[in-house]
């Protein structure tokens, strides 16, 4: 028989040529393939975002209703606790319970400003103070309806669970939070709702310690779907390197926990790509002065993380804090002590959040609706009804001292300073121009607030005649007033009118609740 191709002998290195071909496309194809999957899931993800965490029960009071601009826009409202007394209550900060921070804070009302204002919302659980739900809640099905209530109350669809000290050392608490999550997840879903859920933990340069790839294992492990984790790149302590800038240093962490992430997600069985574990991470620094003396993330250092965080793709960047994200006042005399109200950084009007938002254009969805608000009526100028609203409705004749509560427009307004005559919505064009802070608007079902009111011989009757010294209290028509000098013959009227240069002071609602508790003294 003659061969096909006469002359032609078989070649094994030819044949070995085109094996070597054959296998490196095929190689590539799967890659590339991989590649397009792991692309999609990266995307499956959703947009990368950024939150900056507000401290609810700082002092002063941050008011996130009114404070917008870049990177201002979606909040971490932290920290729900247990009770200060170990129950299993949550509890903001364990200093006010959720009704108490309604009505002590305004908070609901607060939150249904920024839910008009269309600003995402996300509740965060836990802390580096106070007592983590899980360590005060003995069993399952107790955390899961505290995380419920939570969750119920405000309406909100992505938590964040920052695990520290104790409560992640605590190997049982970790198992109880686990399974009690992965059940609350599956509830909601079942609902037809959704709950996404971030880690919020330690790291250092090396990435996460050991406790908390232990945690991530246990949520893995119970079947929760989580969101992410959080690390927190800040307070690195002696894993910094001499010389080696906050940025660099978190860089280090981020990539490290990166590699860690991708193993235990390998030994959970369900395996990630490069790009859908980058977009499963979460950086919060701590902008300013860090806990560590000698830890200062500077502006340069923001920048650059941003950099870096935004050609990865990680998913989230938060800061802590937005109430620290300013210059600290002349009298502030040491900013290397860290303060709960500014950086201890010359800022020179630049703004953190902005810094580090830039590029993360994604919406987190946590808000649902956080508060039921009603729907606007036809009438431009909406009826204020006295019976549905919380505070008196506003009157051009009435003064107003600095902290009054009024309703106006179906909108509850609060006085920066002593005002008559001024409407609370006039339109102005700067907000130093008003002496009103718009709160958020009037919630359904709400009806009037009791005010707090002195017995009307709690303190002895003004007396024209009278001398009065410093600290001296009377009444007056059923309010307490309080001598700030020495003083004869001005009536304590005059704190209303003119409460700049009047010698007396009117005792606001808060302190007349705590004397009424204690009586006078």
């Amino acid at each position: 028989m003659a061969h096909p191709f006469p002359g032609r002998r078989f070649s094994w290195l030819r044949f070995s040529i085109l094996a070597v071909i054959v296998a490196v496309l095929a190689f590539a194809g799967v890659t590339s393939i991989r590649q397009v999957q792991d692309t999609a899931r990266a995307e499956a993800e959703g947009t990368p975002w950024f939150a900056g965490y507000a401290d609810v029960t700082a002092t002063p009071v941050f008011p996130m209703e009114t404070t917008v601009g870049p990177g201002r826009d979606h909040v971490a409202l932290s920290f729900i606790v247990a009770a200060a007394d170990g129950r299993c209550l949550p509890t903001w900060g364990a200093a006010y319970t959720m009704d108490q921070a309604a009505a002590d804070l305004d908070l609901d009302r607060r939150l249904a400003r920024m839910q008009q204002q269309e600003r995402d919302l996300i509740v965060s659980f836990g802390g580096q103070a106070n007592q983590e739900l899980a360590l005060a809640c003995g069993t399952v099905t107790e955390l899961k309806n505290a995380y419920r209530s939570v969750i119920d109350r405000y309406k909100v669809t992505t938590i964040d669970l920052d695990i520290e000290g104790l409560a992640l050392d605590d190997a049982g608490t970790g198992w109880r939070r686990a399974a009690a999550v992965a059940e609350l997840q599956r509830e909601i879903r079942d609902s037809d709702g959704s709950l996404a859920v971030w880690l919020t933990l330690p790291a250092t340069t090396s990435g996460l310690t050991e406790s908390g790839t232990d945690l991530v294992a246990l949520f893995l492990k119970e079947g929760v779907d989580l969101a992410g984790v959080n690390i927190m790149t800040m307070n690195y302590g002696g894993s910094r390197d001499g010389g080696e800038s906050m940025a660099d240093a978190s860089i280090r962490a981020l990539t490290a926990t990166h590699r860690q992430l991708g193993i235990l997600y390998d030994q959970a069985g369900s395996p990630l790509g490069e790009q859908a574990l980058w977009r499963k991470i979460g950086a919060t620094p701590m902008i300013g002065q860090n806990d560590i003396r000698d830890e200062v993330f500077g502006l340069d250092d923001a920048q650059a993380l941003n950099a870096f965080a935004v050609e990865q793709g990680l998913g989230r960047m938060s800061m802590w804090s937005l109430n620290r994200d300013t210059s600290c006042s002349v009298n502030y005399g040491d900013t290397g002590r860290v303060s709960d109200s500014c950086s201890g950084v010359d800022q020179d009007g630049l703004s953190y959040a902005a810094l580090l938002a830039e590029g993360f254009t994604g919406n987190p969805g946590a808000s649902a609706g956080a508060i039921t608000v009603p729907e606007p009526t036809e009438s431009i100028d909406p009826t204020d009804d006295p019976e549905t609203s919380p505070y008196p409705i506003w009157n051009e004749d009435s003064s107003y001292p600095a902290g009054a509560k009024v309703v106006w427009h179906r909108n509850v307004y609060e006085a920066k300073w002593w005002t008559q005559g001024d409407v609370p919505d006039d339109p102005v064009l700067q907000e130093s121009q008003t002496p009103w802070r718009l709160i958020g608007p009037v919630l359904e079902g709400e009806t009037p607030i009791e005010v707090p009111k002195l017995p009307a011989d709690f303190y002895p009757q003004w007396e024209a005649g009278t001398i009065y010294v410093k600290g001296d209290r009377v009444m007056l028509d059923g309010d307490a007033f309080e001598a700030q000098w020495w003083t004869q013959g001005d009536s304590p009227e005059s704190a209303l009118q003119n409460p700049g240069a009047s010698p007396w002071r009117m005792i606001g609602e808060d302190e007349i609740s705590r004397l009424l508790e204690e009586g006078p003294a």
